[in-house]
């Protein structure tokens, strides 16, 4: 999850669950995102400043979709080896791994999923619910056939991750949580108009007109994320406490959306769990420096670097 208005384009109200206030057009934002500012006055924006954009998309091995509780699931896989499965953030889609998919496939079977809803997905008129979308994760693995699989996962793809790891502990090898909360106290609500938030709310928007089965329906999608967020995820430390799978808790130095103090909960709660901070990053660090998260990503999934024995 992310600050109420994180993901909410300009001039579009939130709903009303986070309160009645709307996000103007921001320049600065644009301007500093892409580190510049001013006609040929170049700004040295901090990389935690700044939302790169993403490579493009590398040739996948299949695709296609799984149909579970009203929605159509996306998947893409992308080469051979022991399984790990990449779950995005709230309002993003399978392509914002693009900076990860190819070092991974390298020696990882990597499925990556769009959400449902997201990207490529589509939805029914359910509310969300993040146990849902994580009972659709495990809907893709039976279709794959795969018992059993690491997770990446970032932002809301983390939650799902920890709660696979929590309710289905025997689908789940380990679980990389990069900027997760567990309870809505672990969410900063003051950041959804710095640069990074409002850039992101942008470019999404422009995703889902033309990713989206329905692209004319991203105010209502929103809208239904916003009342998962709401009162989403919200587990007590007795259940982090029950899990039992290798877990790193993943945060960026500067991250804008989740508080530092809920990442040291998590990490002091799950038993044995590894605390990775990516120092001079913000929760958009896999796309600010793909080479620093890569190597803490590949050095956990690969047992390297933690409490848990490979």
């Amino acid at each position: 999850m992310i600050a109420s208005n994180a993901f909410y384009p300009p001039k579009l109200q939130l709903p009303t669950c986070w309160g009645s206030k709307m996000i103007k057009p921001h320049l600065l934002a644009i301007l500093l995102a892409l580190g510049t500012l001013g006609a040929g006055a170049a700004v040295a924006a901090e990389r935690w400043e700044t939302l790169p954009e993403l490579p493009a998309m590398p040739a996948h091995a299949a695709s296609g979709a799984v149909t579970i509780n009203g929605a159509r699931i996306h998947y893409a896989t992308f080469g051979k080896g022991p399984p790990v499965i990449l779950l995005h953030g709230g309002v993003g889609n399978g392509d914002y791994w693009a900076n990860q998919i190819t070092p991974l496939a390298k020696r990882h079977r990597v499925v990556v999923i769009d959400s449902r809803g997201h990207g490529r997905s589509t939805r029914d008129a359910r509310p969300y619910t993040y146990e849902l979308m994580a009972g659709d994760v495990i809907a893709v693995m039976d279709a794959l056939r795969i018992p059993k699989a690491s997770i990446v996962g970032w932002s809301d793809g983390a939650i799902i991750g920890l709660i696979m790891a929590m309710k289905s502990p025997a689908r789940v090898n380990r679980v990389f949580a990069f900027g997760a909360n567990m309870d809505p106290s672990g969410v900063n609500l003051e950041t959804g108009s710095l640069p990074t938030m409002t850039a992101y709310g942008t470019r999404t928007a422009a995703d889902y007109a033309r990713l989206s089965p329905t692209p004319k329906a991203f105010e209502d999608f929103q809208a239904a994320m916003g009342k998962m967020w709401a009162t989403q995820p919200n587990y007590a430390a007795a259940d982090l406490a029950r899990i039992a799978v290798p877990v790193a808790i993943v945060d960026g130095e500067h991250d804008e959306a989740i508080r530092p103090e809920h990442s040291r909960y998590l990490a002091r709660t799950i038993p044995g769990a590894q605390a990775i901070t990516l120092h001079g990053l913000s929760h958009f660090a896999p796309m600010q420096d793909p080479d620093a998260f890569n190597t803490a990503m590949m050095a956990f999934l690969d047992g390297r670097g933690g409490p848990w024995p490979p």
